[in-house]
This record gives structure tokens, sequence and C-alpha cells, in this order.
């Protein structure tokens, strides 16, 4: 598209789980692409938002940090992005090891936590405790604006349990040696079904 007097790519897609649209253009319009931009947002209200924003967001809508919440030692089933693996529709390099891990069962899951107390934080690394006893750790954390509370995604065991099974326990997160109460969830707390990106 043309952008001010340079051109850009752009891509209808979102990192924060709201409607949204990534600019890419070189970096000799980059100055200029901003001040095009923050100019038009102007009768809209634009505010400039930064990284703790987009983390936050990111976050409550369950979007995984790579480097954090999946690296290339996590199983694409474990970290609950499935959905984007279709093995029905072609060979590619990992298909089987897929399919292996789909017969034989996840040995842990990716949860979302929400704790119940708003105010303690949450960073990552924190203790994730299942039925009082500790199970894993926190792989990041950020405070949730939208659903009013501190949100975590972490691995939690779960060899030959159902999704019903890992949601019945109890949660608590421990915050700095205080066990918090935590809800459990596995699909997204905020906008489970996409829809605000689809608008």
């Amino acid at each position: 598209i043309e952008l001010g007097m340079g051109l850009a790519r752009v891509h209808r897609v979102t990192y924060v789980g709201e409607l949204g649209w990534e600019v890419y253009v070189s970096a000799d319009m980059a100055s200029h692409a901003f001040e095009t931009l923050w100019q038009a947002g102007q009768e809209m209200g634009a505010k400039l938002c930064g990284m703790h924003m987009m983390d936050s967001c990111r976050i409550e809508k369950g979007f995984r940090h790579f480097g954090h919440d999946i690296t290339c030692e996590d199983h694409v089933l474990e970290a609950g992005l499935g959905f984007a693996v279709k093995t029905d529709k072609a060979e590619f390099i990992g298909r089987d090891a897929v399919l292996r891990k789909k017969d034989a069962g996840l040995d842990a899951r990716m949860v979302q936590f929400k704790l119940t107390d708003p105010e303690p934080l949450l960073y990552h690394n924190e203790p994730v405790l299942r039925d009082g006893e500790i199970v894993g750790y926190l792989s990041s954390g950020n405070y949730g604006h939208h659903l009013g509370g501190a949100i975590g995604l972490g691995y939690v065991p779960c060899a030959g349990e159902s999704v019903a099974e890992v949601l019945a326990s109890s949660y608590e997160i421990d915050v700095a040696g205080t066990r918090v109460v935590a809800e459990a969830s596995i699909k997204p707390l905020y906008d489970p079904t996409g829809a605000r990106a689809k608008a």
C-alpha cells in the first residue's frame, strides 16, 4: 500500500488478540511511516503503547512467546498448538512424531492461569501447585488489564489424563512464598473464540 510518501506491506495479523495490522517498511521509511500513522490516528485517539502492553495483551489471549512458552524442545501438541498442524493434508518433516504423540497421549499441557486475587504480579518461573503439590513453573507471566488479574502460562503434567481431569484440579501459584489461588484454562481466557480479531 501507499503510506504517506512511501510503500509499505501490511498484514492483517495480531499478537495482541485484537483486530490489527502489522506494517512493514524499509528502514529509511520508518520515521516517515510512524509520523504518517501517528498524525492520521490523532482523529481516532491513537495512543503510543510499548512492548509491556503487547505482552500483557498477548498473555490474556494465551498467545505463546517463542523462547519462553515454546521452544524447539517443546511438542506442538503439548503447547496447545495442534490446530496449526494438519497431518492429513500433506507430508512434512516431523509429521510422524506428531502422529506418534497423538497416539501415545500427552505428557504435559500448556495451561493458562489467572490469579483470583487482583493484587499479586506474575513475571515467570513462579511455581505452579496442583492440589497442593508443585508440578511445574510458569513459563511467562504478566498483568491482564482486561481480565483484572495477573495471568501466567505454564506446562502441567497430564500423562493419561483428559482435559477435564486436568481442569478439575485446584491450582495455586507461589508468588514470592505466598500461595495464590488460580483459575486454570486450556482455552484463552480472553475472547476464546477469536471473534475480536475477525471483526
